[in-house]
């Protein structure tokens, strides 16, 4: 149900209600009859109902008129408003003021920037679909990357990667519930997988639904006019190793946080094992990576270093279970992987991690997460290394790009607004924090008036990107500005 209310601030404006509802995705149109005070738009499928006390002919016929006093438009089910359009909107907004103040008075924010990363958190929790539990990685399809570029994807889906990046900084704001339903959606998951239940997509359905065939929406032109138009994702197909470390990196913090209304279990813990045994099995195998190529594979760094972060999280899961020989098992296999991902994934001539095994002297801005990820100290010189490659191949001023080189779609040109978040965090780690401060001001500035970000960044010109808003973009905005802000010890 869409609520929208016009009220007079002063004077006497003039306005024009214009509702075009359109159906298939552009592709059916609705047949329009008129009530006393609603208007039913008849689809093939569905019905929609306006209900308004405002003028039922000025909206048909789209004309002007003098707004004298406060008018509200209820559009939803094709079902009769059980009190007048002024008074429900009066009540829902009411309601969505308390709730939201209410929720946000629970957040553990930094001392700065408490308004931007409160913009974040409520983004963040308006992209998770109560009934199941999944996370949505954004609300629109097809914004393409940059113009003309045909990189236009439907994020309108659960990436599991996406999700624990969501539930890792909602829980750090203390916003727990979104763990609790996000387990029950993967629990779900893999109990509908039946005999396959330890193999995962990228993504699924928001009801957990496996196939999401890609296809384009011919009677919509796109943004812009750019199209294509693409409804579901391929890339549900694709083999991508870090999601088994996305999975049990999000469990672990049911196992270690008391705030849980249900905190993890043994039974919890006998869920996840197949999907660790799966990361250690698959670790150095080739795959799709973090930024789903669809035109090669390669044994990816950070696939393998979120393969060994599974391992490692269960090893620390099943010492606080009290399973002691389990525990070392887990600790000498995380063990291996990190030596081995140690030996294949270093570039000795850059100084750096590569961003595939044996491969090139390319990198790519995952390779920032490995001291999120507690594979290298921020201290360690590889990592600072590491941090100095990635600035001397991806950074555009004060922005970042994914990658430098060509893919399926030609060179990336614009940034990826997570990637430079993630930069922000990797200068901090490596003590370069004045800079890291000024980086994360500039983007802040880039936001819109309602603190939102895209998926990407134009340098020349700060235009935002991409598909919005972008889940994985406050996530990095939250992150940041916890790591930057001063303490309140320091601040009152």
């Amino acid at each position: 149900m869409i609520v929208r209310r016009l009220e007079v601030l002063h004077g006497s404006p003039t306005v024009r209600v214009r509702l075009r509802p359109h159906c298939g995705y552009g592709s059916d149109h609705y047949r329009i009859t008129q009530g006393s005070n609603h208007l039913r738009y008849v689809g093939a499928d569905h019905v929609v109902r306006l209900t308004t006390d405002a003028s039922i002919t000025h909206v048909l016929q789209e004309q002007p008129f003098v707004l004298e006093s406060a008018a509200t438009l209820v559009l939803g089910p094709d079902e009769s408003l059980q009190d007048a359009p002024d008074a429900v909107g009066e009540h829902f907004l009411a309601r969505t003021r308390a709730y939201w103040q209410d929720w946000c008075r629970t957040l553990a924010v930094p001392f700065e920037w408490q308004r931007s990363v409160i913009r974040s958190a409520i983004t963040l929790k308006l992209s998770t679909f109560d009934d199941t539990g999944a996370i949505v990685a954004a609300m629109t399809s097809s914004i393409p990357e940059v113009t003309g570029s045909g990189r236009n994807w439907d994020y309108r889906y659960c990436w599991l990667r996406d999700a624990y990046f969501v539930v890792h900084a909602l829980n750090r704001l203390g916003a727990t519930g979104t763990l609790e339903t996000y387990l029950r959606y993967i629990i779900n998951l893999v109990a509908a997988a039946g005999d396959d239940h330890a193999t995962l997509q990228p993504l699924y359905g928001l009801g957990g639904e496996r196939r999401v065939e890609e296809q384009e929406a011919g009677a919509l032109a796109g943004y812009r006019g750019d199209g294509p138009v693409r409804v579901g994702n391929d890339a549900y197909r694709q083999v991508q190793h870090d999601v088994y470390g996305a999975v049990v990196l999000a469990a672990t913090h049911a196992f270690f946080d008391q705030r849980l209304s249900r905190p993890g279990d043994e039974m919890l813990y006998r869920r996840l094992v197949p999907i660790a045994e799966h990361a250690s099995r698959l670790y150095d195998q080739p795959d799709a990576g973090i930024w789903e190529f669809r035109g090669r594979t390669a044994v990816h760094t950070y696939s393998a270093a979120m393969c060994w972060a599974a391992c490692d999280r269960m090893g620390r899961i099943a010492r606080h279970l009290g399973l002691q020989g389990e525990a070392d098992d887990w600790a000498q296999r995380a063990a291996r992987m990190h030596e081995r991902i140690c030996a294949d994934a270093w570039n000795p001539r850059r100084n750096s991690f590569a961003a595939t095994f044996d491969g090139d002297d390319g990198v790519d801005a995952s390779l920032l997460l490995l001291h999120e990820l507690d594979f290298l100290a921020g201290d360690d010189p590889r990592f600072r290394g590491t941090v100095e490659a990635i600035e001397a191949d991806l950074r555009r001023g004060d922005h970042l790009f994914r990658y430098a080189g060509a893919d399926d779609f030609g060179a990336p040109e614009n940034a990826f607004n997570i990637c430079t978040f993630w930069f922000i965090d990797a200068l901090e780690a490596v003590g370069r924090r004045e800079e890291a401060r000024r980086l994360f001001e500039n983007m802040l500035g880039h936001t819109t008036r309602l603190g939102l970000l895209s998926e990407d960044l134009d340098t020349a010109t700060g235009e935002l990107w991409g598909n919005f808003p972008q889940t994985y973009s406050m996530v990095g905005l939250i992150n940041s500005a916890l790591r930057l802000s001063r303490p309140w010890e320091e601040a009152i």
